[in-house]
């Protein structure tokens, strides 16, 4: 089930700063995208209502999780930019999940986001100064500070953990 639940293993919190590794993390936000696009044309029908595991969300909660998840990773960005490592607001994703605009709502629409939200993240991103990197906010549930660096790492792996899920879900169909 683990395999399932992480295709593509755990996220594991960098430990250092490497501008090679930053600019890898900055293409797969880049292309995500055009990446879940993709990997969506083949869907049709009932397959959107397909799990990639018993019990884990089906194809359009997924796309509808990816556009809130990274909504929130953009103001995130923001807040931390602009303000001294500010304290960020968690969410209750699974039950985020479960709101009828996760069900009701075309998974078009949240793809449509996922191209806005993506495109001034990445103008963000790509603006950055060196010094810009080391700036952070603080989550109060995990009682951790994450650096931008490392917040560009975990939503790079985020992409393609979800993009991972959708392959699972179709192959399952």
């Amino acid at each position: 089930m683990f395999e399932l639940q992480y295709p593509i293993g755990k996220f594991s919190y960098p430990t250092h700063f490497e501008s090679h590794s930053l600019e890898t993390w900055m293409t797969v936000i880049r292309e995500f995208p055009t990446r879940l696009n993709e990997s969506l044309e083949s869907v049709k029908n009932e397959v959107w209502l397909k799990t990639y595991r018993p019990g884990g969300w089906n194809i359009i909660q997924v796309v509808h999780h990816c556009a809130d998840s990274h909504m929130n990773a953009y103001i995130r960005l923001k807040l931390a930019l602009t303000e001294d490592k500010p304290v960020i607001k968690p969410y209750m994703e699974n039950l985020w999940a479960e709101l009828s605009d996760s069900s009701q709502v075309l998974p078009s629409v949240s793809q449509d986001i996922l191209k806005g939200v993506h495109t001034r993240w990445i103008c963000l991103l790509d603006s950055m100064k060196d010094g810009d990197w080391e700036k952070s906010y603080f989550h109060p549930e995990t009682k951790k500070e994450t650096k931008l660096w490392q917040m560009t790492a975990l939503y790079a792996w985020h992409c393609e953990h979800h993009l991972a899920h959708i392959e699972l879900a179709k192959k399952y169909t």
